[in-house]
């Protein structure tokens, strides 16, 4: 029996990462999936979790979100190079006008189909690309970076893939007042759902979580018979730690 439990659902972005980490390392892990085990969510409560990824050993456990504390709790040395802070910033600039690009072009028969093992739908993906960056912003501001945020669905107003490109543009936009306003007074650490953490850390998850989506949305496409353009860069993802894949193969996109 694996000393380590993964608690995970198809789709995240984290998880994936978190069990690629493992698996890179040679560490077994029980591999189980929210959205498919009846007893999950009743394990993770016990625990003391809200939310996955989260790696568990008897009755401790870890948020895998940042993989500094995964390889802190399973005991492996993790260094690897941080892109800068502004790096960052116009990395996280550049992939959202490349997911407002390919958001417009989800063909509306595909928008409110389901994606493999959620509940989440093309629309709800697209959707959810922008709450990335509001939690960040909504930390940034003196909130709380919540799950809740990468939990929202489309409100009624957003319909169309227009509709959800708008929103992205617009948050994009609002990244950049932000940052031109405040990129001189930094605030050193924000707070999540995973804890108090460094801002360049926060911004790099918010990197290269939008980069995983806009991954994805490419990929859905493509799935489509779809030749995206412009397609994402090779550049855009330089540096970032990303997956490796672009969808989990438990639960593969086709």
């Amino acid at each position: 029996m694996p000393q380590y439990t993964v608690y995970w659902q198809p789709g995240c972005t984290s998880c994936l990462k978190t069990k690629e980490f493992l698996r890179a390392r040679g560490i077994e892990f029980e591999s189980v999936n929210v959205r498919e085990d009846p007893g999950a969510m009743a394990a993770l409560a016990k625990l003391g979790a809200r939310s996955v990824p989260v790696i568990a050993r008897g009755t401790e456990f870890a948020y895998g979100q940042d993989l500094d504390t995964v390889a802190k709790f399973v005991g492996v040395n993790f260094e690897r190079a941080m892109l800068d802070v502004p790096v960052l910033f116009s990395r996280l600039l550049a992939l959202l006008d490349c997911a407002a690009h390919l958001t417009e072009q989800i063909p509306a028969d595909a928008l409110r189909v389901r994606l493999p093992g959620r509940e989440r739908t093309h629309l709800d993906l697209a959707y959810h690309v922008p709450q990335i960056v509001i939690a960040f912003l909504d930390a940034a501001l003196g909130g709380r970076l919540t799950f809740e945020h990468f939990e929202r669905k489309p409100p009624e107003h957003v319909v169309t893939a227009a509709d959800a490109a708008k929103l992205t543009r617009s948050v994009s936009q609002a990244l950049a007042v932000w940052w031109g306003a405040n990129q001189s007074r930094l605030p050193e650490a924000l707070d999540t759902y995973y804890g108090r953490q460094p801002l360049r850390a926060v911004l790099e998850r918010t990197t290269w979580h939008v980069a995983q989506h806009a991954r994805q949305l490419q990929r859905l496409l493509e799935l489509q018979g779809l030749s995206p353009t412009p397609g994402l860069s090779p550049t855009l993802h330089a540096g970032l730690p990303l997956p490796e894949d672009v969808w989990d193969a438990e639960v593969p996109l086709q």
